[in-house]
């Protein structure tokens, strides 16, 4: 089996193995990801971005004059996901190092089309679109048993659900080496982001996401606890700015008065990997 060249990134320390498939022939198992992203037995990731031209996917062919490459987005469980923020600055940034975009481009995502745009200072914008508030205040338990009440759900377009709390150190105290358990679960999962309030709109957060556990960072999870913390406080959809402190970094959010969420960002890519073919061939025994 041929060897398969990689590069590996992250924003705000949310890193990704981007797997170019420019003409949609590699068959990414969910196995596959699991191996990448083990961070003992592979390189380790929160997951893997495939990047295919959307005139070799059917399903998006019809974008391709608008945006010509598909983001594959798929969790380290193999799982596959609608959208990942930090992901697709990430991916836009391996897209530029390559020539193959200019500072602006649109990027086809399960979870629609995303503009982007490179800012003066390097970091990336992504119009992320708007949330879709959902009715449900779903219960969550975290280890230990206590029972903490979340303010809002909603997706964008990601599912999460939104968990403030009084103070930094009750967020540093919280354990989320398990799945915190949610009562009345979302549909198809969530993510659930744990939030504190430092200031007007400046907000630290912690997150654990579905497929992964608790990771360094979460694009989506920034853009909804900014949401939700606007909702909560009624504040003015505005061209101001919300400063997210993550464990990983800081991003911006804008939530414009049209209702989209603009959110900002660093991207860095760290190293070009190939993985040997004989690696590769153990996994797929019949292949």
């Amino acid at each position: 089996m041929d060897a398969l060249r990689v590069v590996k990134g992250h924003g705000t320390e949310n890193d990704f193995v981007i797997v170019p498939d420019i003409d949609n022939k590699l068959e990414l198992t969910d196995d596959l990801v699991r191996a990448i992203c083990d961070r003992r037995a592979g390189i380790g990731a929160d997951g893997v971005l495939r990047v295919v031209g959307t005139g070799h996917e059917p399903t998006l062919a019809g974008h391709q004059p608008i945006a010509p490459y598909f983001m594959d987005y798929r969790n380290a469980d193999g799982s596959i996901a609608e959208m990942c923020g930090n992901g697709v600055r990430v991916f836009v940034r391996y897209l530029q190092s390559e020539g193959l975009v200019g500072e602006r481009v649109v990027v086809a995502t399960r979870g629609g089309l995303k503009p982007t745009w490179l800012n003066d200072d390097g970091s990336i914008s992504v119009e992320m679109g708007q949330p879709e508030i959902l009715e449900q205040r779903p219960k969550v338990l975290v280890d230990g048993g206590e029972r903490l009440d979340s303010s809002w759900a909603l997706n964008i377009p990601n599912p999460h659900v939104i968990v403030p709390l009084g103070s930094v150190a009750e967020l540093e105290a919280l354990n989320l080496d398990r799945a915190p358990q949610v009562q009345a679960p979302l549909p198809d999962g969530q993510n659930i982001e744990f939030v504190v309030r430092l200031d007007s709109r400046h907000l630290r957060m912690r997150v654990h996401e579905r497929g992964v556990g608790e990771t360094r960072s979460c694009g989506t999870g920034i853009c909804a606890a900014v949401v939700a913390s606007a909702l909560s406080e009624d504040a003015a959809r505005d061209e101001s700015r919300w400063r997210v402190d993550v464990p990983g970094g800081t991003c911006s959010v804008v939530w414009r008065a049209d209702g989209s969420v603009v959110m900002t960002g660093p991207a860095v890519l760290v190293a070009s990997i190939e993985f040997r073919g004989d690696w590769l061939a153990r996994l797929r025994p019949n292949a």
